[in-house]
């Protein structure tokens, strides 16, 4: 009898390449002329990002370049949710970032009627903040890989565990 074949399907962010992006930031911006004299600063406490600069375009400008320097690194930006733009002391601008690991229930359930829906031979099960899909088929396993890449969700993806 042949075993099942089995992936996660997870949504992770590495937080020391999140670290890395940010120094490689403010090491970039420090030495920018149009950033001589200005406030740029970019600090991360557990899962959210606040940035501070001078005024909503230099805000703009410093979130381009760690986004870039993010994209490098391979972390998943669409993980990061940005709220509105805060106007501090000073009339600095400030935004925060939240930084999304693993996936929500609502997300989770989209996922599963979607993979439900396709009428695959595969079984998905949530666990915690991933889903394990599992089948005896691995081209099953590839459509799914392929039906949830095309799925328009508010975070993004990776398949780990391929068995």
């Amino acid at each position: 009898m042949a075993k099942d074949a089995s992936f996660d399907v997870v949504s992770e962010m590495n937080m020391e390449e999140v670290k890395n992006a940010i120094q490689m930031t403010l090491k970039e911006l420090k030495n920018r002329f149009d950033f001589k004299g200005s406030t740029v600063d970019i600090t991360l406490d557990k899962q959210q990002l606040t940035i501070v600069g001078d005024d909503d375009f230099k805000l703009d400008q410093i979130k381009d370049v760690l986004l870039g320097k993010l994209v490098k690194r391979e972390v998943p930006i669409k993980n990061l949710h940005f709220s509105e733009t805060e106007h501090a002391l000073g009339s600095k601008s400030r935004q925060h970032a939240e930084l999304i690991s693993g996936i929500d229930k609502e997300n989770a359930k989209k996922i599963t009627t979607a993979i439900k829906n396709a009428k695959l031979k595969v079984k998905a099960q949530i666990q915690d903040d991933q889903i394990r899909v599992t089948g005896k088929n691995r081209d099953d396993l590839q459509a799914v890989i392929q039906l949830l890449r095309k799925l328009e969700l508010p975070i993004e993806l990776q398949f780990t565990n391929y068995r």
